[in-house]
């Protein structure tokens, strides 16, 4: 049986740090809170990236809400992906009740209710801050893997973006973006073909329905004006604790391929915007995505590769990512490998397939002598969890059966009133959902188009009236008409002349 000693001694030797930390749950051992085996986090190695991980009804949301709370009051911002549609409940303070209190007991802990600055945030007609992008901020590179193109078909998409910009067409919606795709699939390929290269239509074809999907998933809504600033997810409350958005997406599970445009926009303006700052104290921010197979769903490889990429670099710009799904093999293991923390709540053996996954799910644990991985993980009760992070050194601290502690602020969501109360305050509200439709490539070619029509009528209508007037003229005008119209003119007056007995001499005749 394990020793005690020895398990408080590992324990603190493995999670005691020097910088900025925070206590999270106490270790157990035997099915029992160890008093003094305090788990806390390190915030220096919260950029590291890490996996929130059980099944339906272990904790998982509330492990996520908690450790936002602790970031917060660590001065850390940070952006969470609200599926579920159940975290909104931070922006109120909580209640306690037998359980809490209980847990608090057992951990040592005085839990103490509390609100968190809160700002709502949506991608669609929601209430919140409305988050948009334009297409130009996307670039082509981007947006070809986003629709799944090809190389020819991504370099037509390159074309595109060079000759909005020699034309000073600003691309900001997809209407845009299909107007131009149009124009130079018909009148405008002479002049895109003399000046880049030619076009096939098969090509502009298959970008123009990739585009049209696109659409059906509400995409309209997201792209377009005002583009969303990433310094204003970075922001600190008027009493020094870190802003929690929340971004509620509660329609995106029926839409994932536009959750997944969001999400790789996002890591990339944020790798774009933010400055290299190396090892850093705290992170400037952390996401939480909730249901994260939803971005690996319909994610083409261009795209996971994508995502894989700014994973791995965008720990040095101090931003820390963190995935909440039901199982770690939601999440394709080359990503899985970049994750330095690990929650893992309980997982349920009902099937053969579910034992085979739990034991992978074992593998991607350090060993420990206190435990059976894989017996434990289907014996974890609510609100407990394997616990392993990264200490300030980049090392794997031990595998620790936590409890956690409780949030303090509401585990529940809010209601429609106060969700309306806290937009209306809001200052990036005002900010950013008022309705901005500015000239851009739809408009610029739409009245190029118009004003060449019009032109072409004129020039028609011209040329109509000058064939006109010239066939008249070249009839009566021409000096052989004249004559035989004169000739003509005296025959007819003789003739009438003669049968009136007036024409002519005429020859006597003699008898």
């Amino acid at each position: 049986m394990p020793n005690q000693t020895t398990f408080l001694e590992t324990v603190n030797n493995g999670y005691t740090f020097k910088g900025e930390h925070a206590k999270i749950g106490v270790g157990m051992l035997e099915g029992e809170v160890v008093a003094g085996a305090d788990i806390f986090l390190p915030l220096k190695t919260m950029n590291r990236h890490g996996l929130i991980a059980g099944a339906t009804g272990t904790g998982k949301t509330k492990t996520l809400q908690m450790l936002s709370e602790t970031l917060s009051e660590n001065s850390v911002p940070v952006l969470l992906m609200d599926i579920k549609g159940d975290l909104s409940g931070i922006a109120a303070a909580g209640s306690a009740n037998e359980k809490i209190n209980e847990r608090a007991n057992k951990l040592s802990v005085q839990w103490k209710a509390a609100a968190y600055p809160v700002e709502l945030m949506t991608l669609n007609e929601g209430k919140g801050v409305k988050l948009r992008a334009t297409v130009s901020e996307f670039g082509p590179v981007l947006l070809s893997k986003i629709l799944g193109l090809n190389d020819t078909q991504g370099g037509l998409v390159a074309m595109i973006f060079k000759y909005c910009d020699d034309n000073t067409m600003p691309l900001l919606d997809l209407k845009d973006f299909i107007k131009v795709l149009q124009f130079i699939g018909d009148e405008g390929k002479a002049e895109m073909e003399k000046s880049y290269g030619k076009i096939s239509t098969t090509s502009t074809g298959t970008i123009l329905r990739k585009v049209v999907e696109l659409q059906q998933q509400g995409a309209d809504v997201f792209f377009g004006e005002k583009s969303f600033e990433i310094d204003d997810l970075m922001r600190i409350s008027d009493d020094g604790r870190g802003m929690v958005n929340i971004l509620r997406v509660t329609d995106m599970q029926d839409r994932p391929k536009l959750f997944s445009t969001f999400m790789l926009q996002l890591l990339a303006e944020l790798y774009a915007t933010c400055p290299e700052e190396g090892d850093l104290d705290k992170p400037k921010l952390v996401l939480f995505i909730d249901e994260a197979h939803l971005i690996f769903q319909e994610a083409s490889d261009a795209l996971l590769q994508q995502l894989e990429t700014v994973i791995k670099l965008i720990r040095s710009k101090g931003v820390g990512i963190f995935f909440c799904t039901q199982n770690p093999q939601d999440i394709p293991a080359s990503i899985l490998s970049q994750l330095g923390l690990k929650v893992q709540h309980a997982l349920r053996a009902f099937t053969a397939a579910d034992r085979k996954t739990i034991k992978q799910a074992a593998e991607n644990f350090p060993e420990s002598e206190f435990y059976q991985t894989d017996e434990l993980l289907t014996q974890l009760g609510i609100g407990e969890a394997l616990v392993t992070l990264l200490n300030e050194k980049g090392i794997p601290t031990p595998l620790i059966h936590t409890m956690l502690c409780s949030p303090k602020s509401r585990m529940d969501v809010l209601t429609d009133d106060e969700m309306n109360s806290l937009t209306a305050k809001s200052k990036l509200a005002a900010k950013y959902n008022q309705v901005v439709d500015s000239e851009s490539a739809y408009e610029i070619l739409t009245a190029k188009l118009q004003e060449a029509q019009a032109k072409s009528e004129e020039v028609s209508t011209s040329k109509a009236e000058s064939t006109s007037t010239k066939k008249e003229e070249s009839f009566f005008d021409n000096p052989v008409v004249k004559q035989v119209g004169r000739t003509a003119a005296t025959i007819i007056t003789r003739s009438l002349l003669g049968a009136l007995g007036l024409g002519g001499r005429t020859s006597r005749r003699r008898y």
